[in-house]
């Protein structure tokens, strides 16, 4: 297992924010302050390399020993292609993308009706992007980005059933479709191929609950557990760290009309989140971001910062100790 860094939670700091009145960081520097901070590679949204030479940033990679894995969006089996083929000229052993469909906070009731043909829409897609990445030799990963349940990313890998496609586990965004981390980890954990390290602090109210960004370690997730079981499933797999929006998601689990498009769910396994969720929840008030407050950009660069730093004390050790094991 190995660890980078993406600029996603970082969106200010690395000038990718337009709002920040900051410089947007180069793939060569991301690298460098990735190494600076005693990582070992980077995620790089495709959008950051319009411009640059694939050729030159993967030898700045090598030259660090960094590894890549690139950040890409949709199903379209043609954009996914071009991805895969910057995916190769950079060296990168996964393109990671997300399907979408739903509102950030598992809330799928812009596709009421029409989850299950949208659905198909995606397979379709996936499918004839993992023929081209198979070639290719590069893995394509499919993250749980707020859309999908468990239930769906197992179906997807079982359906298209390629040793190149995959999941890019993002560890705090299973609260976001109603499920428990380490319980959706450990369910997926035989297909994943990259992982985000995200933790959040959970705030209930009226008609769920506030999932809000912290540095790893501080929240709800329990990473020595999830280590456990990546390490024994997956030690190969490559992770980053990816704090959180620095926008609350309101997960409206509570709302008559959230479900009907979900997979089936037990009363046992809704119990099991919700008490998961009780057991976590924070006291009311002082949730708000500093860009939530509206506070100068200045502030907001120095909150991302200190989270940064305080999630490299916490997860560093915790990462090797989980190495030698």
């Amino acid at each position: 297992m190995r660890i980078g860094l993406s600029v996603y939670g970082m969106t200010f700091s690395l000038g990718i924010d337009l709002d920040s009145r900051r410089p947007t960081i180069t793939p060569s520097r991301l690298i460098d302050k990735a190494f600076a901070i005693g990582l070992e590679g980077v995620e790089l949204p495709a959008s950051l390399m319009q411009g640059e030479d694939a050729t030159a940033v993967a030898h700045h990679a090598n030259k660090r020993g960094l590894f890549i894995t690139l950040e890409t969006e949709g199903y379209d089996p043609g954009k996914l292609a071009s991805a895969i083929d910057l995916g190769v000229r950079l060296g990168a052993g996964t393109v990671r993308t997300v399907v979408g469909g739903a509102k950030l906070g598992g809330d799928r009731r812009p596709l009421a009706g029409r989850w299950q043909s949208f659905l198909q829409e995606v397979l379709g897609g996936l499918r004839q992007a993992t023929i081209i990445a198979e070639r290719a030799g590069v893995n394509l990963t499919v993250e749980n980005h707020q859309d999908l349940a468990s239930e769906e990313l197992l179906w997807l890998c079982e359906s298209i059933g390629s040793e190149r496609f995959g999941i890019t586990l993002d560890t705090g965004n299973p609260l976001a479709t109603a499920e428990e981390p380490v319980d959706f980890a450990r369910r997926v954990a035989p297909y994943v191929k990259n992982v985000h390290l995200k933790d959040y602090q959970i705030y209930t109210g009226t008609e769920g609950y506030r999932l809000v960004r912290c540095p790893l370690g501080q929240g709800a997730v329990d990473f020595p557990a999830l280590f456990g079981i990546l390490s024994a499933t997956c030690p190969h797999v490559t992770m980053s760290i990816e704090l959180g929006a620095l926008e609350a998601r309101y997960v409206r689990v509570l709302a008559d009309d959230y479900w009907p498009d979900y997979p089936p769910r037990s009363a046992a396994q809704l119990a099991h989140v919700l008490l998961f969720v009780q057991d976590n929840d924070k006291p009311w008030g002082g949730w708000q971001t500093p860009f939530e407050r509206n506070e100068p950009v200045e502030a907001i660069i120095a909150y991302e910062d200190q989270q940064l730093a305080a999630s490299l004390a916490y997860i560093l050790p915790l990462f090797a100790q989980a190495n030698q094991s």
